[in-house]
């Protein structure tokens, strides 16, 4: 088991990543803290995990909230000594992708560069608090191929306020790798393509354009994203740090 008795703390655990992430650092023998705004999904989440004889504990914390956050991360530390791992996968997609540039409102521009800002810098943080003290710890954030997209892509997809929050949060990812690698934390993002298995409305136009796309001929799946954060935040990732890992099946090549 590649993360034999580490503690885990994944918020955003009710949603489709965050869900499959815990359950994947959960069978390779961490114990997994799930957090989420909407108590009922985690605990679904915490459920699954129990009923395959893993290790799960589920609360309500906003990923906003910094007293919250900080009464959580105080909680578990307290009862389990140690915090080995850190992922946030809260959505920030934001309502108006597909709205031009020039006819959006600075506020709705500014909603998800300043919501992804804001819950990485609070939850990666905090997390890095308690491991710089411990002299260990990963801590994972969640970019996309938005980041990076050809001028072709930029053409297709109105990415509203959305690519320029992915560019932040892997801005901030280098930022606190470089002042937390010498306290023995690392710090990785992951960054994906769109998964087909977390859409609401199965485009398929906007899926074979974006399949046709990649290096790979497919789009990534949810257990790709969820092992990939699981060898990063495995000892055997151990030089990795200030990394943005490529999740894009070929998509983004840089």
């Amino acid at each position: 088991m590649l993360l034999k008795d580490k503690i885990a703390v994944v918020y955003g655990a009710g949603g489709k990543i965050g869900g499959a992430a815990a359950r994947a650092f959960a069978r390779e023998g961490a114990k997994v803290y799930l957090a989420g705004r909407t108590l009922d999904k985690v605990e679904a989440v915490a459920r699954e995990i129990t009923q395959e004889d893993g290790e799960a504990e589920a609360a309500a914390v906003d990923a906003l909230d910094r007293e919250a956050i900080e009464h959580h991360m105080e909680q578990i530390a307290s009862r389990s000594g140690r915090i080995d791992i850190s992922f946030n996968a809260i959505g920030i997609r934001g309502d108006l992708q597909g709205t031009p540039l020039l006819e959006m409102a600075c506020e709705n521009f500014a909603l998800p560069v300043l919501t992804g800002v804001q819950t990485y810098f609070l939850t990666a943080t905090a997390a890095a608090r308690y491991m710089v003290r411990q002299r260990s710890g990963v801590i994972l954030t969640l970019s996309t191929s938005a980041a990076s997209l050809s001028g072709r892509d930029r053409r297709y997809h109105l990415t509203g306020g959305f690519s320029t929050a992915c560019l932040a949060i892997e801005g901030f990812t280098r930022s606190l790798a470089g002042e937390v690698g010498q306290q023995g934390v690392r710090v990785v993002c992951l960054r994906s393509d769109a998964i087909p298995e977390t859409w609401d409305d199965q485009d398929a136009p906007a899926r074979t354009y974006m399949t046709d796309g990649t290096a790979l001929g497919r789009l990534p799946t949810l257990r790709e994203v969820a092992d990939a954060a699981v060898l990063m935040a495995s000892d055997r990732a151990s030089a990795i740090t200030g990394a943005i890992a490529n999740l894009t099946c070929g998509s983004v090549m840089d």
